[in-house]
């Protein structure tokens, strides 16, 4: 079976510009003995994912809100905000599992104000049962070449000092964190785009939505496999009622 580097490779073509640490899901080792990188597929999430997004944030512990949002946010919070996103002007960033259930997102926010275009604001939330796996390390990483690709030259996270998880991915990342009391912010400095960058950022587009894709045909297929069962199993237990 080809490795998922190896399929990108064959599909699209790609080479050097791939760079495996942008979504590699253990932190590399040793060069001689270095295992070849897992990539996560990593999906953007438009408009029609909003039910998905919801479900997943309500899924979230009063914990998890509060180091998400910064406050304890409730039902009614999470249902305005997520009424409210805005997927022209801002990115979203999902991963899921067989299930197609939503396990993790980022949500890249970009200034609404023109004068401050070059700055965006980072956040991510993963479900609890999915946690210990990188995936909001890697939401980071994605989130930072979309955000290095659209001009962007300070990628923002706000978050509570007690939150250090978020700021352990920030600081690995190389950026500056600032703490005052209960509070902190990190700010990251990005490189121009390149030719790389927006090579890379299409080649992990295309390898996240044929995992989806996969995905949505094996769940579809095992719900068909469950409806026929229940089929076969309605004509046995008829035919056992009728037998003498």
């Amino acid at each position: 079976m080809l490795s998922a580097r190896t399929f990108l490779s064959t599909a699209l073509g790609v080479g050097g510009f791939l760079r495996p640490p942008v979504v590699a899901a253990q932190p590399a080792a040793a060069p001689a003995r270095a295992p070849a990188p897992v990539l996560v597929p990593i999906r953007s999430i438009g408009p029609r994912e909003r039910g998905r997004i919801r479900q997943h944030l309500l899924g979230l512990s009063e914990r998890d809100r509060y180091l998400r949002f910064g406050y304890a946010a409730s039902d009614e919070q999470i249902e305005r905000y997520v009424s409210g996103l805005d997927f022209e002007r801002d990115e979203l960033f999902g991963i899921y599992n067989r299930r197609l259930d939503l396990i993790a997102m980022a949500h890249l926010a970009f200034s609404p104000d023109e004068a401050h275009r070059d700055c965006a604001e980072f956040g991510v939330s993963v479900s609890e049962h999915a946690r210990g796996r990188g995936f909001g390390a890697r939401l980071f990483e994605r989130a930072v070449v979309s955000a290095r690709n659209e001009g962007v030259k300070m990628l923002f996270i706000h978050a509570l000092s007690e939150n250090t998880a978020m700021l352990k991915i920030a600081r690995n990342a190389g950026a500056t964190v600032e703490r005052s009391g209960s509070e902190s912010e990190a700010f990251l400095k990005l490189p121009e785009a390149t030719f790389d960058s927006r090579m890379n950022e299409i080649a992990l587009d295309h390898f996240a939505e044929v995992d989806y894709q996969l995905k949505t045909r094996a769940k579809q297929f095992w719900s068909f496999l469950a409806g026929l069962q229940e089929v076969r199993s309605g004509v046995r237990a008829a035919r056992d009622q009728s037998s003498p």
